[in-house]
């Protein structure tokens, strides 16, 4: 998550498994905070994510900038997702700021909620800029037609933790993202120990569609749900 060259990125499910944190029994989220010193914001924080967006304020501000390059692709089982790490070219440009696409993976049940609404299937785009800072882009999923760019990645899902595999079709982004780029956009927390805030979030307004079947193949090869409850807002503003 935290390196732009592809090696960097390709060590870090290991790091993250060797963490001891879960979705169940004692280590799931509502223990993560008594898990670790290092995991004190999980319980702590005051702007914790994901959240129930409701009410989002209407503004003129500027969309997210998103370019893709279609380079190589690696799937990795890290025993908390699906994760897939990407090579260099992939940037978002945010308020005169430019950040560089990590990793993307996946949480069924969705974590963000809309209105109230948790959908079956959410992904995450994590990107940092030159300094550290971390945004967000996250894409809902709706239960419905098959889609092809899931498909890509999940011919190839490793079904064993800390198995990877270089994709041979990288999905292409680009593709898999709505053609309506509008966010809801708020501040708040990495959803997995250490909790860290200070994180740009944006919530995709449009979702798209996986098939029942994508959705259940990939329930099935993690054994349990890896969602996050929604935290409070605490006051926070939406905005979109």
């Amino acid at each position: 998550m935290l390196g732009i060259m592809l090696a960097t990125c390709f060590s870090v499910g290991a790091t993250e498994h060797s963490q001891h944190w879960g979705y169940e029994g004692q280590e799931s989220p509502e223990n993560w905070g008594k898990l670790s010193p290092d995991f004190a914001l999980c319980e702590t924080g005051k702007n914790q994510s994901p959240v129930n967006i409701q009410g989002a304020l209407k503004t003129h501000h500027s969309k997210p900038v998103l370019v893709f390059e279609q380079g190589k692709q690696q799937i990795i089982n890290n025993g908390h997702t699906i994760q897939i790490n990407v090579s260099e070219g992939n940037t978002l440009r945010l308020d005169d700021d430019t950040f560089a696409l990590q990793q993307f993976h996946f949480h069924a049940p969705s974590e963000n909620e809309i209105d109230g609404k948790q959908f079956p299937l959410e992904g995450h785009f994590v990107y940092k800029d030159k300094e550290g800072s971390l945004a967000v882009l996250a894409l809902m999923f709706n239960e419905g037609k098959a889609n092809p760019q899931l498909t890509k990645a999940w011919q190839q899902m490793p079904a064993k933790v800390n198995q990877a595999a270089i994709l041979t079709q990288p999905v292409d982004i680009n593709a898999l993202l709505p053609e309506n780029v509008g966010v809801y956009r708020f501040s708040g927390s990495l959803t997995t120990p250490p909790c860290s805030e200070g994180v740009i979030w944006m919530v995709l307004e449009q979702p798209v569609s996986a098939s029942a079947e994508q959705i259940r193949q990939f329930r099935s090869v993690l054994q349990h749900a890896n969602n996050r409850p929604v935290q409070p807002l605490n006051g926070r503003v939406i905005i979109n």
